[in-house]
């Protein structure tokens, strides 16, 4: 493997690793500004995949990845959205 690969892969590990030991400590209340700022990151993935899958696009392997990457982020992001609509609609009054 080449050693680029390695520390790629390590870092995304450690990564998710450290992304779920920070979310599950994430008290309820603070749950529907953490979505919000979710969905903020995954715009950017977005525009980093499109740039991947697009103009920077070497092989066939980029294309796919690329294309997943934007597939992947745009489906957290709709999702993150709908979740966060729904939680702000529980804090609004029954008759408005």
């Amino acid at each position: 493997m080449n050693e680029a690969l390695i520390s790629q892969l390590f870092i995304l590990a450690l990564s998710i690793f450290l992304g779920f030991a920070l979310i599950s400590r994430v008290p309820p209340l603070l749950h529907t500004p953490l979505m919000s700022e979710a969905n903020a990151i995954c715009g950017i993935i977005i525009v980093g995949a499109l740039i991947a899958a697009g103009v920077e696009a070497e092989s066939p392997f980029t294309i796919i990845l690329g294309t997943s990457a934007v597939a992947l982020a745009a489906f957290n992001v709709i999702g993150g959205y709908m979740v966060t609509e729904r939680m702000l609609k529980m804090f609004k009054k029954k008759g408005s």
